[in-house]
This record gives structure tokens, C-alpha cells and sequence, in this order.
């Protein structure tokens, strides 16, 4: 990010995803049109001059001069639960981004994708959903969402009726719904297989959340026959 500026921003939103994340929408005076799948890096200044910076994906893309995010507040973080909790519209911070190249999904691709979200992993994968239908793009998508409840589930509303295209399989790991046909347990070679595409359908696919669970969805891939040069991750720790 060397030469890359810190922008002047300002919240226009602030909307409640679950009880624990929200998704803010930022103006960013001069900040080119992000591609879906890249993050920005926000800084927040203290009145005795402390800063602190994170990294967040932005939840979508394509629109120059503004950014949006969706943050989990992390117990005990400097950052994420102010954004979370605390922040109000008006409020002024710093923005640099965007950022990243390789984890990216554009509308002149056409070949099939998969994505695969684990728990806030979700928020890039969005973004090139949003794309998708931003861009008319006809390229098909499927979408494994690994989340522990429905309670904790992003964007509930929007991917209950997803697009044309577009298809969802949500697998719940700690409480799944009442009437749901699989039981609440970690995700597994079976539910990537069956939720995903065929291996001889090539497609590209995207794995973004903890590292423990990217490495091994990664590892689910490589195992179901897919080419590793095809899948693309995204990971972060627990206190990122």
C-alpha cells in the first residue's frame, strides 16, 4: 500500500445486521470505484492522537466515492465494536483503499463460481453477488454460507430470495431452524460437494472467513478434484 493516501470520510449509515455486526455506508471523498472483493483500511484517531487501523471487506463494490462494510464486533477489540455499537452518522474517520487484486470477482467473467463464507466470510462473497446483479452478469453462482445460527446470519433478508442464477445453501454449525433437513454441525466434505459444482465444470472458486475453516474448505476442494490454481481464499484471525 506504499503511496496508496488516506481519504477523509464520513458515515452516511449505519444499519444493524445481527446483534453483533453492523453495515456502514461511508462517503470517501475521492476514492476510486472498488472491485468486488477488495477491503479498505479504516483508521480511527483518539482526541490525544492515538490511531488505531483495521482492515474490513467492503460489502459492495462499483461505486465511486463511497464504501460500505459490514463489521462483527470482536470481544475486547479497539476498532470493531465502536463501529459496531458506538459510531453515529456524521461521524468523520479515515479511509485508504481499495485494496487487493487477486481476490476479486469481475463481470467479464463468465465461468461458473462458488462461493464458500464462513461466519463473517460472507461480507466479500456479497459483494460479488451484489456485482453480479449490478453488471446483468449471467455467469452462475452458488453460494455455501456456514453460520452458526440464523440469528447470526448476514444479509438474512436479501439472500432468502436470491437472485436468478444464484444458489444459496446456508449450513448452520451451532442451532439450525425448526424444519431444517440437515442438523446443526461443522460443514463437510458432503455439503461443499453438494452445494458446489462439479469439479469438470472448472469453476472459480472463492473461500473467505477464519483460517482454520479456509484451510480446510481449501483442503475439501483440492480433495473433491478441483484445480487448486482455481480457488481463491481470503482469511483472518480471531482478533483481526
Amino acid at each position: 500500500m506504499t503511496g496508496m493516501p488516506w481519504r477523509q470520510a464520513v458515515v452516511l449509515g449505519h444499519r444493524e445486521e445481527t446483534k453483533t455486526a453492523a453495515t456502514l455506508l461511508l462517503h470517501v471523498e475521492g476514492q476510486p470505484a472498488a472491485v468486488a472483493g477488495q477491503r479498505v483500511e479504516i483508521r480511527l484517531t483518539a482526541e490525544d492522537g492515538y490511531t488505531a487501523d483495521r482492515e474490513y471487506s467492503l460489502a459492495r463494490a462499483g461505486e465511486p466515492d463511497r464504501a460500505e462494510i459490514t463489521v462483527q464486533a470482536i470481544d475486547g477489540g479497539e476498532v470493531s465494536p465502536f463501529l459496531v455499537e458506538d459510531i453515529e452518522v456524521g461521524v468523520e474517520l479515515q479511509v485508504r483503499g481499495p485494496i487487493g487484486g487477486w481476490f476479486v470477482w469481475r463481470p467479464e467473467q463468465t465461468e461458473p463460481v462458488l462461493l464458500v463464507a464462513g461466519g463473517s466470510g460472507i461480507v466479500p462473497l456479497m459483494a460479488m453477488v451484489r456485482a453480479r446483479r449490478a453488471a446483468g452478469s449471467k455467469a452462475p453462482f452458488r453460494l455455501v454460507y456456514s453460520v452458526r445460527s440464523r440469528e447470526e446470519m448476514f444479509y438474512r433478508s436479501e439472500l432468502r430470495s436470491p437472485d436468478p442464477g444464484v444458489d444459496v445453501t446456508t449450513v448452520y454449525t451451532r442451532e439450525a431452524p425448526d424444519g431444517s433437513r440437515r442438523p446443526a454441525g461443522r460443514l463437510t466434505v458432503a455439503d461443499v460437494n453438494t452445494g458446489g459444482w462439479p469439479p469438470d465444470f472448472a469453476p472459480t472458486c472463492y473461500v473467505c472467513g477464519p483460517t482454520g475453516f479456509v484451510e480446510s474448505v481449501a483442503d475439501m476442494l483440492v480433495a473433491l478434484g478441483h484445480d487448486p490454481h482455481k480457488i481463491r481464499t481470503e482469511r483472518f484471525g480471531p482478533t483481526s
